[in-house]
């Protein structure tokens, strides 16, 4: 489950249109995972915390710092 999705779309004042090109995915597939009622495959999940410049942790709400530990 992708907690914080929406959260990191609308602090950069994207919608769920605008992202789903970005990352080539349908809105409505968007929309299931901020609804939670859809599931991202691992490969979706690194896109999205990349895109983002966050960590899985972070993503996922793990945590509360957004930092990738490299």
């Amino acid at each position: 489950m992708i907690f914080r999705l929406k959260e990191l779309r609308e602090n950069r004042k994207m919608s769920q249109i605008r992202f789903g090109i970005e990352l080539g995915i349908n809105q409505d597939v968007i929309s299931r995972y901020e609804n939670l009622e859809r599931e991202a495959d691992y490969q979706t999940l690194l896109d999205i915390a990349d895109f983002f410049n966050v960590s899985l942790d972070y993503l996922f709400g793990r945590t509360d710092n957004p930092k990738i530990n490299k």
